[in-house]
């Protein structure tokens, strides 16, 4: 056991010095019985080691302790215990260690004894949730809600922090923005965000090119005279002339046809408009920020995107995260969508609920999230527990409660042997349910009625 420790060890502080030489942090998120809690950063610059605990409040502290530089984090967390777990440094890495906690110290859905952080690991102490970054520590501790550069868009990621004052400095511009990123990332409240700053005074108008049918959108898009094709039985100026002296948001570019292509290149090289049906020009101010999650330069070489309103459109790019890749901003958005949700409910999360939130992929990113606490707190009373989730979420192995000690001589020889097989295949799969099952040719939950049954926890891995 010894052995695997340290080669595990090693293998982090070779992967650590790898990843390059950023100054790393913790980040407080979620507190599952007070989810309105303000984050925290933790830098853990000039850190050796970390000591987390309870207290009747949050605290931050920094100290000189045996020669070495200690950080004590105290959490209002009642799960948690007076000396909960610690982290420490170790050459170029980072190794957590539970204290012999009542409740133990998880990292996703396993629990842990000792074990290296790796960049994005999910810690779970207590209640509460701490995401370990390999970098974003460098302007020291923050005890609170980021500032938001841009209104609304709040991010404890160094490096998205700094595309948003890139993005923040470009709005008042006349240069185009492209903002990329996968479904529901937040396209267009970082578009909008662009509008608020740029100080025109016109509408802000949003376009899905890929919702509207091809036979309409160009109608749509660039108005039509009266009689200009069958059903337009009046004159429409379209969303590019609602747009003027505003901004006008192109969301899925990509899925322009090529003829509304062509149209909307006149409209940025001459800055007017010909509605169909029409013969003469209209002029149009617009700012254009367009968005699309696909690769437009493969586009243009696919001959599925004109190169020249490619090259029209270039400008300040954004690229959006995926969700699961800034889990450290997870907890600001879960509070942040309550107060819109139910700003009047004093809401609560179960340890269970808490590990699915952070340990769900988001394939549908912020929306996704979004639209599960929507379902959440539509049927759940003051406490969201696992089950009121939607079941793509609740996809995760809840934690179960400490093992009831149970007395193995009262156990009948074919009991014992069973026992001793689902300790062995705890232990091979370090505590991975999913593994045990398949290993066993049983489903989960008969797993964890025999882990019931004979006092086990997924902490009989031997970790």
């Amino acid at each position: 056991m010894y052995v695997r420790k340290m080669s595990d060890t090693l293998s982090a502080i070779v992967s650590s010095t790898r990843r390059g030489q950023g100054k790393p942090a913790l980040y407080v998120g979620l507190a599952g019985e007070a989810p309105r809690t303000p984050p925290a950063r933790i830098s853990l610059a000039g850190v050796d080691r970390v000591e987390l605990g309870r207290g009747e409040a949050r605290r931050i502290d920094h100290k000189k302790a045996d020669g070495a530089d200690l950080a004590t984090v105290v959490l209002a967390d009642a799960r948690m215990s007076t000396q909960h777990a610690r982290v420490t440094r170790l050459g170029g890495a980072w190794v957590i260690e539970d204290l012999g906690s009542k409740n133990g110290t998880w990292i996703g859905t396993q629990r842990i004894t000792r074990k290296p952080l790796v960049d994005g690991d999910v810690v779970i102490v207590g209640h509460t949730v701490l995401v370990f970054r390999e970098a974003g520590g460098e302007d020291g501790d923050l005890d609170g809600v980021p500032a938001a550069i841009i209104p609304g868009l709040a991010t404890f990621s160094s490096i998205l922090a700094e595309r948003y004052r890139e993005l923040a400095s470009a709005a008042r511009s006349t240069v185009p923005i492209q903002i990329t990123g996968e479904t529901g990332t937040g396209k267009e409240l970082a578009a909008r965000a662009v509008h608020e700053l740029s100080g025109r005074s016109g509408r802000f108008v949003a376009v899905n090119c890929g919702a509207l049918p091809g036979t309409l959108l160009e109608g749509e898009l660039f108005g039509h005279k009266k009689g200009a094709y069958t059903g337009a039985g009046d004159e429409r100026p379209g969303l590019i002339r609602s747009a003027d002296g505003g901004t006008l948001f192109l969301d899925e570019i990509a899925e322009l046809p090529a003829s509304a292509q062509a149209a909307l290149l006149r409209v940025l090289q001459e800055g007017e408009v010909v509605p169909l049906g029409g013969d003469r020009p209209v002029k149009v101010d617009l700012r254009i920020v367009t968005a699309t999650h696909r690769n437009l330069e493969a586009d243009v070489l696919a001959n599925r995107f004109r190169a020249d309103l490619r090259a029209r459109l270039l400008g300040v790019d954004l690229v959006l995260p995926r969700l699961r890749d800034r889990r450290e901003d997870l907890g600001m958005l879960v509070t942040a969508l309550l107060d819109r949700l139910a700003p009047d409910r004093d809401i609560a999360f179960s340890a269970d609920a808490v590990t699915a939130l952070y340990t769900h992929d988001w394939p549908l990113n912020v929306r996704e999230l979004e639209r599960a606490l929507a379902a959440a707190l539509a049927v759940a009373g003051a406490r969201i527990e696992l089950n009121h989730l939607p079941a793509a979420v609740g996809e995760t192995e809840p934690l179960e409660p400490p093992a009831v000690l149970v007395d193995t001589s009262t156990l009948s020889p074919e009991d014992r042997e069973l026992r001793d097989k689902l300790v062995a295949s705890i232990a091979k799969h370090q505590g991975n349910l999913a593994g045990v099952a398949r290993e066993l040719a049983k489903d989960r939950t008969q797993i964890r009625r025999w882990m019931k049954r004979f006092g086990l926890t997924r902490d009989d891995a031997g970790d």
